[in-house]
């Protein structure tokens, strides 16, 4: 699977990127997991379609009532159409930088920020959409207008953020220019009953599929593949054990693509087929 280099492959020049940048983006087809590499911070503002994003630690789904502000860095997102014919989304890219110079400007008493969080989730109203439609206007003005008037547009969706969500979003804003400090051990058991693949897992732990198995081995002294089976088909057998759920309900949210390959799985290691509990 390629990976996108988001939002380079919008700028029509190879030019310095952007301190501010709003892009929109369509399509009329289904995108699934794409794996994208995202060079600056982003807002999402979601007008038709469904999104789900995977990071290393966390996911979340939502449609065109909610918006998200997502951290730069390694994500899976998968863009699905819904009753429309079309998906459209408005993307409104910003910089460090940018985001330095409103904390320095706006937030005089800096809450600590304990860790970094991947998204935050904003609830559409009507100010929003009366906001995009200003950003729509702005982007038909002269280059050097509208640069000017982006910088003004950005700080006052920052304002209006802070007065609705109040510390909430302001801890969230530290947490974008705060270095990493994100656990492996973490990331890695924050997916162990996902959907996700090795290698997709490895790509939000911002590693080459054969770097996150040298360094899984190095910690967990067994190879990611083994120790994520065991991991899946013990809550499988949990499951159903319970006696609610068949096979059929619960082997594609434990990561396999087929009934057939998770019973073959299953009694490969309990020793009975997963009808028989």
């Amino acid at each position: 699977m390629s990976i996108d280099t988001i939002p380079d492959r919008y700028l029509q020049s190879s030019t310095q990127l952007p301190e501010l940048f709003v892009y929109d983006f369509k399509m009329t087809e289904d995108i699934i997991k794409t794996k994208v590499n995202l060079n600056m911070h982003m807002f999402s503002f979601l007008q038709k379609g469904t999104k789900q994003v995977h990071f290393a630690n966390t996911s979340i789904l939502v449609d065109n009532q909610q918006s998200l502000v997502i951290k730069k860095g390694n994500c899976l997102w998968s863009e699905l159409l819904d009753t429309e014919d079309i998906y459209y989304c408005k993307l409104l890219f910003f910089s460090d930088q940018s985001l330095e110079k409103f904390i320095e400007k706006h937030i005089k008493k800096q809450p600590q920020s304990k860790e970094t969080v991947s998204y935050f989730s904003i609830e559409n109203d009507t100010y929003l959409s009366s906001y995009l439609d200003s950003l729509s206007n702005i982007m038909h003005t002269p280059t050097t207008v509208s640069e000017n008037l982006l910088a003004l547009k950005f700080e006052e969706l920052l304002l209006y953020l802070m007065s609705k969500y109040g510390r909430a979003f302001e801890v969230y804003l530290l947490s974008l220019i705060t270095p990493e400090t994100s656990s492996f051990r973490k990331n890695i058991e924050k997916n162990i009953y996902s959907t996700l693949t090795l290698e997709e897992i490895a790509f939000l732990c911002n590693m080459s599929l054969s770097t996150f198995k040298r360094h899984f081995t190095k910690e967990y002294n067994v190879s990611p593949g083994k120790w994520l089976r065991d991991k899946r088909l013990s809550k499988a057998k949990e499951l159903l054990e319970i006696g609610t759920l068949k096979s059929s309900d619960i082997y594609q949210d434990l990561g396999y693509n087929n009934l057939s390959n998770f019973s073959s799985a299953f009694k490969a290691k309990f020793g009975i087929n997963p009808t028989e509990l």
